[in-house]
């Protein structure tokens, strides 16, 4: 079920709002949101609810035995058992066709026939999102940096809560634990008009500049991309950069705004990225849910910045290299990953040998750059267009552009329009809503304008991984 729907906005959302926050035992009102939650899962395939609720058992079960025992042994055995068994859901159901077909190429580059059959497994919808969530609970368990949650219900309301299910932020119990035990019974005035401001506001991302660009910018260029001249590529892929943005961060304003009308409270997860001085910045400020995953999960236990400059870049490039992997099995993501491992790598002998530029123009200008390019790697279907992408970027295909990928005025519209908001303005979180009669009627004309622009399904992009 998407957010941007007339199913979700009719239907779903007031339902679960009035029941919410007209139930009042806190049992009952989990219980209420984990049904609820689990029927917006599986509006898109009901077949896959029950491997959400048998990896949320495990956890939950294994988070049990780890703060129940005080054997290290017994610990770090329920802890590896827990994260086999997610790893091993994300391994099958993400990973086993690329899996298959590499080792089937590499087979038939060598003269054989293919060694493993492809099984074109449907992927489950924010398995990658859900399943971090959930590891990060044992883990903290462990660690003992949670207590474990009251029982199931806590922790299945935990996993399933549907604002962040499919496409986060990615929330850790930490988070959640202490609002579950103080659920609120009334929603405030305040609360509600800033769920609404979050709302109207990730609505106007998607539905006035994502979907624009995608459709007037992105799809005219990348249906036509090999051979194309320097201007036309570097307008498609500009276009590229921008819808990602507003798409993803639309779909983490519209998940606080959310989160917001249900008393609950969401982690920031982008704080204008691409106004980031260096690349490091810039991880900083993308998807920060992920970022600090990766840093507290993978990136720090492998020994962080401890271990002298060589072992730094080795645990960064190793750190991107799992988060491309962790975005899609494709050697794209990959390469896109490790382009990034590399990026931080250099920043980070740079700024040791005092190169780093001190001017934060020239700093924003070179890393808007480099993530640019990444997303080449990113967006691209294959290795081999991506090497044809960069071709044409470099102008090896000449250098204006071409009838079949020129935009129309509303894509250029829409690219500047969202350049502007992107390099200059303050992000959400920044802006602070005063309620009053002029900002409820700008909120609800751009709400009414935005449902009446919805023609047709938008998934968000992110939805896919």
């Amino acid at each position: 079920m998407l957010f941007n729907s007339y199913l979700f906005l009719f239907l779903f959302l007031p339902v679960v709002l009035l029941g919410w926050w007209h139930i009042r035992h806190g049992g009952a009102r989990l219980a209420f949101m984990t049904l609820a939650s689990y029927v917006f899962y599986g509006a898109w395939n009901w077949r896959f609810v029950p491997l959400m609720i048998a990896s949320t058992t495990v956890d939950c079960v294994a988070g049990a035995r780890i703060a129940g025992s005080s054997d290290p042994l017994t610990r770090k055995a329920w802890l590896a058992g827990s994260l086999t068994f997610n790893l091993a859901i994300l391994g099958f159901f993400k990973y086993f066709d690329f899996f298959a077909s590499s080792v089937n190429s590499t087979a038939s580059v060598m003269g054989a026939h293919s060694l493993i059959p492809v099984l074109r497994i449907v992927l489950p919808i924010g398995i990658s999102f859900y399943t971090f969530n959930s590891m990060s609970y044992t883990i903290d368990i462990y660690r003992g940096v949670v207590r474990p949650a009251k029982s199931l219900l806590h922790f299945s309301a935990f996993v399933a809560l549907f604002p962040h299910l499919v496409a986060g932020p990615i929330v850790r119990y930490s988070d959640i634990e202490q609002q579950f035990a103080a659920l609120p019974r009334r929603l405030r005035w305040s609360e509600a008009g800033e769920g609404v401001f979050f709302f109207v506001a990730g609505m106007a991302k998607k539905i006035f500049i994502a979907d624009n660009l995608a459709e007037y910018v992105v799809k005219p260029y990348f249906s036509h991309a090999h051979g194309q001249p320097l201007v036309a590529a570097w307008l498609g892929v500009l276009g590229y950069t921008f819808q990602i943005y507003f798409d993803f961060s639309a779909y983490s304003d519209m998940a606080v705004g959310l989160a917001h009308l249900l008393g609950i409270q969401f982690p920031q997860n982008f704080n204008s990225p691409y106004q980031a001085q260096n690349i490091s910045d810039f991880w900083r400020r993308w998807h920060i849910s992920l970022s600090t995953w990766l840093r507290d999960y993978l990136y720090i236990p492998l020994g962080g910045s401890r271990g002298g400059q060589a072992m730094t870049v080795r645990n960064l490039a190793v750190t991107m290299f799992l988060g491309g992997l962790w975005h899609g099995a494709n050697w794209t993501f990959v390469m896109w990953g490790l382009y990034h491992g590399l990026l931080l790598a250099g920043y980070q002998v740079l700024r040791g040998r005092g190169l780093v530029p001190r001017s934060a123009v020239v700093g924003r200008v070179l890393t808007f750059l480099a993530v640019v390019l990444g997303w080449v790697f990113f967006r691209a279907d294959s290795m081999h267009a991506a090497a044809a992408i960069f071709a044409s970027m470099a102008g090896l295909h000449g250098l204006g552009l071409s009838m079949a990928t020129v935009p129309s005025g509303m894509g250029l519209g829409c690219l500047v329009l969202a350049a502007g908001i992107a390099f200059f303005t303050r992000n959400t979180w920044e802006m602070k809503l005063r309620p009053s009669l002029p900002s409820g009627v700008a909120l609800a004309c751009t709400l009414t304008l935005a449902i009446l622009y919805l023609e047709k399904e938008s998934p968000f992009l992110y939805f896919q991984f």
